[in-house]
C-alpha cells in the first residue's frame, strides 16, 4: 500500500510540476507502477503474502466467535 500512495503522490507532484518533481522523468513514475504490478501480481503470491493476510482475517473472526460463545455460556 505505501508503494501505491508513493506512486499517487509522484503522479500528482509531477503533473502539477511542483518543486524538483517538475524535472522528474515520467519514466520513474512508470517504473514504480511496473514495480508495483510485479509485486502485487507475482511476488506476493510466491511468498504467500496474499493468503497470509486472508488467513489472519479468518483467524481474527474465529477468535471473536469463540470469545462470544464463551461469554454467552458464562452468562447462563
Amino acid at each position: 500500500m505505501p508503494l501505491i500512495l508513493l506512486i499517487a503522490a509522484l503522479v500528482g507532484l509531477r503533473y502539477f510540476e511542483v518543486w524538483r518533481f517538475a524535472e522528474l522523468s515520467w519514466w520513474w513514475v512508470i517504473g514504480l507502477m511496473f514495480a508495483a504490478f510485479i509485486w502485487f501480481e507475482f511476488v506476493e503470491k510466491i511468498f504467500g503474502l496474499d493468503k497470509k493476510k486472508a488467513h489472519n482475517v479468518d483467524e481474527a473472526r474465529r477468535k471473536a466467535r469463540v470469545k462470544e460463545a464463551f461469554e454467552k455460556a458464562n452468562k447462563k
